[in-house]
Parts: C-alpha cells; structure tokens; sequence
C-alpha cells in the first residue's frame, strides 16, 4: 500500500495537490498517531512548491496552514528535482502534479508555458530514470482534446488539435512521458482532469470566480448563450483514484510493450455552466447578474470524459453529483471569503 513507499508530490501547495497531500498525512498519521511531522515527511512523502505568483501565494499559504500542511511541504522550483536531490533522496513514486496552468493564457505568458510545462516536466523525467523511481504519475488535462467533435472523449480520441497554449503543452507531455517509456521502460500513468473543483480551489477557475462574482454583485458573463457545459469533477473523487494508481503500483507494458497508460478522470455527466451558476445562486443566497457574451480564443464549448478506462481497470466511478459538490464549496467559501486573498481579482 501507499504507506509502505515515498513519495514526492509536484505542486504540492496548488488545489489538488495540497488535497492529495491531505489525504496522505490523514492516512500515515491514522496508522502512526503518535508520529512527528518531521519523521512522517522523511519516512513517506514529501511535498513540492515553488507557490508561484499566478494566483495569490498568500492563499497557497493559507491552504497549506489550514489543511495542517506546512511541515510537510519544502519550497524551491523543478529544477531542483535533478540538480540538487538525486545524491540525497530517493523516491519510489513521483506524482507531478506542478504546472502553469490556465487556457486563456496571453501572449506575453507563453514562455511560463514553456518553462513549467515542458522544461519542468523534463526535469521530473530526468530525475525518475536518474533514481530508478518506480512510476511517475502525472496531471494531464481534457485541454487535450481541443474542439474534437467526438463525444464523450475517449482517451484513444486524436488529440492533435489543442485550441489553447496549455492543451499543447500538456498534450507534448504525453508524448514525451511515452517516448520515456519506450527509450528507458519507466512506468508512467498520465491523468486527463476534467474540471477539478471543491473547497480551496483556484480562484482563477469559474465557479470561484462566479462566487466572488455573485457576492460582489459583478456581472457574470455567460459564453454561447447558455450552452456551454463541463464535465465538473470534485476534488474528492481525483485523490481516490492517485491513491488507487499508488498502491496498485506501476502500469504493466501494453500490447506494443510500453509501460505507460492515459486515463481520463471525470464526472461522465457534462453540465451547463448556467446550472453550476444556478446552484451558487441558491447556496450562496443571492442573484447573478448575468451577462452573455462570445465564447473567448482558448475555450471549447463542451468537454464530457468517457471513463471506461477507469472503471474497467481500477472499479472507480465518481461520487460526488455537481450538486453536491457546489455545496460543499459553497459552505467553504461563505466561512473564507472576508479574508484578504479572497477579494476579486485577488
């Protein structure tokens, strides 16, 4: 099981990972109650974080604080995987969870793109075959799919046509994770999110963004007139299955004998996004203003995860319905949202 192995965990102060790193310190800490947070990081996992300035690091802090986090966590940037750890640690599974994340990027942050995306992942790559690591697993994105008309997307789907700079930069990461697995035989599993969401979320993502929105009495512009729709995932459901990956170990070689395996992790059930507004509406206990507009460059009117992959090979299904989720967020936010960093725009 996950107790028995190290692991590193990339983007460990972001939104999923500071969950998953949650998780895991609930799990050693039920096994070894008496355990020092200092021991515990040493013996089973260590988080990552470079708490990067695309959104406000104060909140990153903040999360990390509040989820009991912050001696288990070490702060510097990728580069430091290969150039200053490999003679000291040794990691027998690495999930990178690190990224520039963000569709509608601008031209001037391409290079953050290139930088975190590419070169930082390289980074992660060199150091799992440079220490023998067991299994990289690592955050992918249904960005990848860009405007493919098949529906549900299926991870056998072409995915040769992202429509944003992030959907590219995380689609070349499967190809090099699988080039990886060919040249060098290291087990890598790549993870395709679809949008993740729960309480200490990204304020960058709609659904905080349409919260601090509602409260604000700012108006909220709805794209394609009402049509669009996600395939929402909560965070809860996505640590389950980084979990499950873990302790089922490294992916077996495939009919073509490469170690390497792509699954998509989703609700399976697109909703429009008026209905996720709607729902803030009645949990939060006030109106959107809502305004329609064009959909924006970089965004696709719909994404919907086919999950048979998944089911078939772990059993993991989704759990939490959007109405659920958009509860549980609600109640969250309502108790965080006087603080500083949680101010529009912030």
């Amino acid at each position: 099981g996950s107790l028995t192995l190290r692991i590193l965990l990339t983007g460990a102060a972001w939104f999923i990972g500071s969950h998953l790193l949650k998780t895991l310190l609930e799990s050693v800490l039920a096994r070894f109650p008496f355990s020092h947070f200092s021991s515990i990081s040493d013996d089973f996992f260590v988080g990552f974080d470079n708490y990067s300035s695309y959104y406000s690091p104060e909140l990153k802090r903040s999360r990390v604080n509040a989820l009991g986090l912050e001696h288990t966590i070490r702060e510097g940037n990728l580069c430091m995987i290969s150039e200053n750890w490999n003679a000291v640690e040794r990691f027998d599974v690495v999930v990178h969870l690190a990224a520039q994340p963000g569709v509608r990027e601008r031209l001037r942050d391409l290079f953050a793109y290139q930088k975190n995306n590419i070169a930082g992942f390289l980074n992660v790559l060199k150091y799992f075959r440079d220490n023998k690591v067991d299994h990289l697993i690592y955050a992918s994105s249904s960005s990848v799919y860009g405007l493919s008309d098949q529906m549900p997307f299926t991870e056998n789907d072409p995915c040769d046509c992202p429509v944003s700079f992030y959907g590219a930069t995380k689609r070349a990461n499967e190809m090099i994770a699988y080039s990886y697995s060919v040249c060098h035989g290291l087990p890598c599993t790549g993870l395709r999110f679809f949008t993740v969401y729960a309480p200490w979320g990204r304020p960058d993502m709609a659904y905080f963004g349409f919260a601090d929105q509602i409260m604000y009495g700012d108006p909220i512009s709805h794209y394609g007139e009402g049509e669009l729709a996600r395939d929402f995932t909560f965070v809860d459901d996505i640590v389950r299955v980084i979990l499950a990956l873990i302790q089922k170990g490294p992916p077996r070689n495939d009919h073509k004998g490469v170690p390497h395996r792509i699954y998509n992790l989703g609700n399976d059930k697109p909703e429009k996004v008026i209905t996720l507004v709607n729902l803030l509406e009645a949990h939060l206990g006030r109106s959107a203003n809502k305004v329609y507009t064009d959909l924006p460059k970089g965004d696709v009117p719909h994404t919907w995860a086919n999950i048979d992959k998944m089911k078939s090979d772990f059993g993991w299904s989704p759990k939490v319905c959007l109405a659920e989720g958009i509860k549980r967020f609600s109640d969250w936010y309502l108790g965080f949202r006087t603080e500083k960093y949680c101010q529009p725009n912030g």
